[in-house]
């Protein structure tokens, strides 16, 4: 190991000794540069430093056959002033080959996680295989920026998908960049999806039932051929569970002392409880009474709406519901919009929308905000309210108005 003020002419003259495998020169006019030749005639810079506790490490930084004497000075000045501030070359080189691939991330770690606890995983499957894997699965975490998320969000968009299928791309690579800081996976210091606004649906379409349709539908259930339907559809609308739920209900769920129903698997993954009011109750009562006169081998199962013929959960009730529906003159009605039609009926009730959103076992506030439709008895009777307030310096003037001047005001606005 020697030190040469090494110039441009020197550097050509420079060889491994013969007798030697390896020879190390180091440059005079910058502290810290190395130049390593081998008995293979080859020849590589190299900058060497203490690091911040106390040890002495190399870092390569090239062929110099490539990289000219003044550029591996410039470089190594970099460096060193990269360490003074307390930065460490190698220990960021190290961290870099830890950063796995989005591929890497999705397959090996994302969906191992999500299998354990997510019910529809193999939707996040379908869509990471379909969609986000080809787009950016050759990419390490580190190098994926927000214009590539925006470019595969809207290009799912621009191909045809509905504006609700290119968010659930978006919502699902934030939700997997979320679980990578979490984790604390190298390389990833924040969410390069944050703060992309999704695209506006329009096609949320929002039915509620009203007093008057639920008592036709009601009626349209007596009628089915179903012996278990005209039960399972009124649980549905008083208690705002979702179809599943209902199905695989069970007996041992229910805490009749307490008056609650538990629903140990929810969409969500926890279990929730669903309060049992009296209407339920009744509604209850009359499922046993029902099942009372079954055959031995159905009447007895844990299910608390079997099928009669099984005496197992229903697969399906779509036929049947269909009909009913039909029947009832109310062919757009959904399953799902007994849903939104419960929290419609607690906040017209005056309930508020945490009680709602506990009920309905939402885990944001915002999911409820959407089924709380208020009628439009209910929005008059709230503006009426402040005629009431104002007292009789507008109430009285507005109620002596002449009938028949009320009666002529146009019936469309």
């Amino acid at each position: 190991m020697s030190v040469v003020a090494l110039t441009a002419k020197r550097l050509r003259e420079l060889s491994c000794p013969a007798d030697k495998t390896k020879e190390n020169i180091w440059d005079a006019k910058c502290k810290g540069l190395m130049l390593e030749l081998r008995e293979s005639g080859g020849r590589t810079w190299y900058v060497r430093y203490t690091d911040a506790r106390g040890k002495q490490r190399q870092l390569r930084i090239g062929d110099a056959d490539v990289i000219s004497l003044e550029q591996a000075r410039k470089r190594t000045d970099e460096l060193r002033g990269q360490i003074a501030l307390g930065r460490d070359p190698l220990e960021e080189k190290a961290v870099l080959r830890q950063v796995p691939t989005f591929a890497e991330f999705a397959n090996e770690r994302y969906l191992p996680f999500v299998k354990g606890y997510k019910r529809s995983w193999n939707t996040d499957e379908s869509l990471l295989r379909n969609h986000l894997v080809p787009a950016l699965g050759n990419k390490y975490l580190d190098q994926i920026k927000k214009d590539d998320i925006v470019a595969l969000h809207h290009g799912h968009r621009n191909a045809g998908a509905a504006p609700s299928s290119a968010n659930r791309a978006l919502i699902l690579l934030r939700y997997i960049f979320n679980l990578a800081l979490k984790w604390e996976v190298p390389g990833i210091i924040k969410n390069p999806s944050a703060g992309i606004p999704l695209l506006e649906e329009n096609n949320k379409r929002e039915r509620y039932l009203t007093q008057e349709e639920a008592h036709r539908l009601y009626g349209a259930l007596q009628d089915s051929e179903s012996k278990m339907l005209r039960f399972i559809i009124p649980m549905l609308i008083l208690t705002g569970a979702r179809k599943r739920e209902v199905l695989n209900a069970s007996w041992a769920d229910l805490d009749m002392e307490k008056r609650r129903w538990r629903i140990p698997i929810t969409k969500s993954g926890k279990a929730r409880h669903v309060p049992l009011s009296d209407g339920v109750l009744n509604l209850l009562a009359a499922v046993q009474a029902e099942q009372a006169q079954w055959p031995a081998a159905c009447k007895n199962s844990p299910w608390i709406f079997p099928n009669p013929d099984t005496g197992k959960p229903y697969v399906q009730i779509f036929c049947s519901w269909d009909t009913a529906r039909k029947r009832a003159g109310l062919p757009d009605v959904r399953i799902h919009d007994l849903r939104h039609s419960f929290a419609s009926f607690l906040i017209n009730a005056g309930r508020s929308i945490y009680e709602v959103q506990t009920i309905l076992g939402h885990t944001q506030i915002k999911t409820t905000q959407r089924y709380s439709h208020l009628s439009q008895e209910t929005l008059l009777a709230a503006a009426n309210s402040a005629v009431d307030a104002l007292g009789v310096a507008f109430g009285p003037t507005l109620a002596l108005a002449a009938p028949d001047a009320i009666a002529a005001l146009p019936a469309n606005g």
